[in-house]
């Protein structure tokens, strides 16, 4: 009865009316719709089975920050480790920590330099998975700059590094990985990416840095498309800060996690989205700068990173003294 009495009286509105009253419904249902869903995928849907995709986990950069919490939380999940990193002995600790830890969980261990030769790297890669059923890959290797700086001031060896580790070493080890799961049918492909290509409109004073973590994005996306229906989830995590050394943050907050934290947050993000910022308290400054006119944040941006610059700056001249 209520139901027709609206009716009526919405019949005897003028058009406009009639118009905004079905711009307004139809906007409240939007956002309700959206709030619901950001909800049941931050905090109601349960993560996937990561041993469905394969009882072994190769991790890149895994000694330390966010690459080796992702190896404790996936040894936590059953899984066995093929960790990729560049010291021997970093390389040791970690896998020693796991198996005292988790005492079921098979380690082995892969030195690449991921700035070195690449080609001799990603060989032994494919040597060390021969014969495994790595499900799970995640491509966490990186580096950025020691500081912010102007593009004209990134010296040879810094560019080239930052080419190399973030955009080549990831391809490569991705192109090793990728065949096993194509002929298994089944795979989890995890690539690292960075919010100051995604989150925010720019990164000033670390331009080359947030151009490789944008091809991360991209060629993640189109991988996602490529191996969707071969059974192959390929997906690209957004982390915004973490208390990590390379973001040069000792102590997390609600906003800054740490390298545990993220990573807990991560593995339940693994197989679902192609892009995610598995940290729910990142997807509200996310929502914030998607707000924000761009000039703002740009110029936000630019004192917040000149400001680095000129603290990295004092910091190297004061070791030169």
């Amino acid at each position: 009865m209520m139901d027709c009495c609206i009716i009526s009286k919405l019949k005897t509105q003028p058009s406009w009316f009639i118009a905004f009253f079905a711009l307004g419904l139809f906007t409240i249902l939007r956002f309700t719709s959206i709030f619901l869903r950001w909800v049941y995928v931050n905090f109601l849907r349960a993560p996937k089975n990561l041993k469905s995709y394969g009882s072994w986990a190769l991790v890149t950069g895994p000694t330390d920050g966010i690459g080796k919490s992702f190896a404790f939380e996936l040894a936590r999940k059953g899984l066995n480790l093929v960790l990729v990193g560049r010291s021997p002995d970093k390389l040791k600790d970690v896998s020693d920590s796991i198996a005292t830890k988790f005492g079921k969980t098979e380690v082995r261990t892969v030195v690449v330099d991921f700035a070195g030769d690449l080609d001799e790297g990603v060989r032994k890669i494919e040597e060390a998975i021969q014969g495994l059923d790595v499900g799970v890959l995640i491509n966490n290797v990186g580096i950025s700059y020691p500081y912010a700086r102007f593009f004209h001031e990134v010296d040879e060896e810094l560019l080239n590094n930052l080419i190399k580790v973030n955009i080549v070493g990831t391809t490569k080890v991705t192109q090793a990985v990728l065949p096993g799961m194509i002929k298994r049918k089944k795979g989890a492909v995890v690539n690292i990416g960075s919010g100051a290509a995604i989150v925010i409109p720019s990164d000033p004073l670390y331009a080359v840095y947030a151009a490789t973590k944008a091809y991360i994005d991209q060629f993640s996306r189109c991988l996602y498309v490529e191996y969707k229906k071969s059974g192959i989830d390929v997906q690209c995590q957004v982390p915004l800060y973490v208390a990590t050394k390379m973001a040069s943050i000792k102590k997390s907050s609600f906003f800054v996690p740490s390298t545990d934290g993220y990573a807990r947050a991560g593995v339940r993000w693994i197989g679902h989205d192609p892009r995610c910022t598995p940290y729910w308290p990142h997807t509200l400054l996310w929502a914030l700068a998607a707000s924000l006119p761009e000039f703002v944040i740009d110029a936000w941006r630019l004192r917040f990173c000149l400001a680095i610059r000129k603290r990295g700056q004092l910091k190297e001249s004061r070791k030169k003294e």
